[in-house]
């Protein structure tokens, strides 16, 4: 996928899971300078999915829109330097 494509997510707040509307996606870990190396995770025909990092458990959620999350607070927006 090209670059800025691919949703992002987080875990700051260290939640045990979080609903995502995307099986295609990059964990960051925590908020930077915090942050874990970016993770790209494909669910493929699975509905959950464990980062190997932060070990936060990434629940598929039909319902939301690609890229969206529950809690929303959880979608990470990079912001040009």
């Amino acid at each position: 996928m090209a670059h800025g494509s691919t949703p992002h997510f987080h875990n700051t707040q260290g939640l045990r899971s979080i609903e995502v509307g995307s099986k295609e996606f990059k964990c960051v870990g925590a908020l930077p300078p915090f942050d874990h190396p970016h993770i790209y995770i494909d669910m493929g025909k699975d509905n959950e999915a464990v980062c190997s990092y932060c070990s936060t458990l990434y629940v598929y959620k039909p319902e939301l829109g690609a890229g969206q999350a529950n809690p929303a607070a959880a979608v990470f927006e990079a912001h040009a330097a």
